[in-house]
C-alpha cells in the first residue's frame, strides 16, 4: 500500500501545483463553454456527468471481471494475454527505471523509448511499440497488480486521460519541478483528464482493498469461531 500512498501524495503535490499557477483562472472561461456543458439541439450537455458516468460504468465491468477470475493476478494475465502481450524479466525495476517506468502495464511508445523497451526486452530493433506489461518473476502484489490492470482495461477503452500522451504529461509533472505555463491548452486538458483518471484508479484500489479484506477477515473470524452465533 506504500505504493499507492505515494502516487496518492504526487498527485495531491500536483494539485497544489495548479492552484499555485492559477490554472482555474487562466483557462475559465474556455473551460466552461468547451468541457463542462455542450449545448445541441436547445439541450444540455453535462460533459462531467458523462465522466462520471463513464467512470461507474468502467468499474462495475471491472468488478466483474476481478470476481470471475477471483481477484487472481496470474489469472488475470491469462485474460490480458488475449490482446497484450505479457513479458517476465528476472531484473524488471533495473531495466524500466532508466527510462521512468515501473513494472506492470507500459502504454505504447515511440522513437528513442521504443527502441529502448524494444532492445531490453524482445532483443529487437523497433522504433515502436504496443501496449505491453512487463513483471519481475516471481510473485505479484495483488493490488499493485489490479491498479495496473485498472489502467490497461481503460486504455483498452480508450478512457479520456489513459493515453500515453496524458501520462507522459502526468510524470514529467509530478516527478519534474515543471509548470503548466509552457502547455498549450489541449496539454493542459490531457493533463487535467490524466490526473483525473489516476486518482480514479487509485481510489478504486483502495476502495477495493478495504471490502476485500474486510470481508476476508470477517470470513475469517466466522470460520475461526465455528460459525456465526446468531
Amino acid at each position: 500500500m506504500q505504493l499507492v500512498k505515494n502516487i496518492m501524495f504526487g498527485i495531491l503535490s500536483l494539485q497544489e501545483k495548479f492552484l499555485k499557477h492559477r490554472l482555474a483562472k487562466t483557462i475559465s472561461a474556455k473551460n466552461s463553454s468547451k468541457r463542462k456543458r455542450h449545448f445541441s439541439n436547445g439541450c444540455v450537455l453535462d460533459l462531467n456527468s458523462l465522466a462520471e458516468s463513464e467512470k461507474l460504468k468502467l468499474e462495475e465491468e471491472i468488478n466483474l471481471i476481478l470476481k470471475k477470475y477471483e481477484y487472481n493476478p496470474e489469472k488475470l494475465l491469462e485474460y490480458i494475454k488475449k490482446s497484450t502481450k505479457v513479458f517476465y524479466l528476472k531484473n524488471a525495476p533495473e531495466i524500466l527505471n532508466p527510462i521512468g517506468e515501473n513494472e506492470g502495464f507500459i502504454y505504447p511508445a515511440k522513437g528513442s523509448k521504443a527502441l529502448y523497451l524494444s532492445l531490453a526486452i524482445t532483443k529487437k530493433f523497433a522504433l515502436k511499440t504496443d501496449e505491453m506489461f512487463v513483471l519481475s518473476k516471481g510473485k505479484i502484489n495483488k493490488y499493485y497488480f489490479i491498479y495496473n490492470f485498472y489502467n490497461w482495461y481503460a486504455f483498452k477503452h480508450n478512457i479520456s486521460g489513459i493515453d500515453n500522451k496524458s501520462r507522459e504529461l502526468l510524470k514529467k509533472f509530478l516527478f519534474t519541478n515543471s509548470d503548466t505555463r509552457s502547455l498549450q491548452l489541449e496539454d493542459i486538458y490531457k493533463l487535467k483528464d490524466a490526473i483525473r483518471q489516476d486518482k480514479a484508479s487509485i481510489e478504486f484500489v483502495i476502495k477495493l482493498c478495504r471490502n476485500y479484506d474486510g470481508a476476508k477477515q470477517a470470513l475469517d473470524k466466522l470460520k475461526s469461531d465455528n460459525g456465526a452465533k446468531l
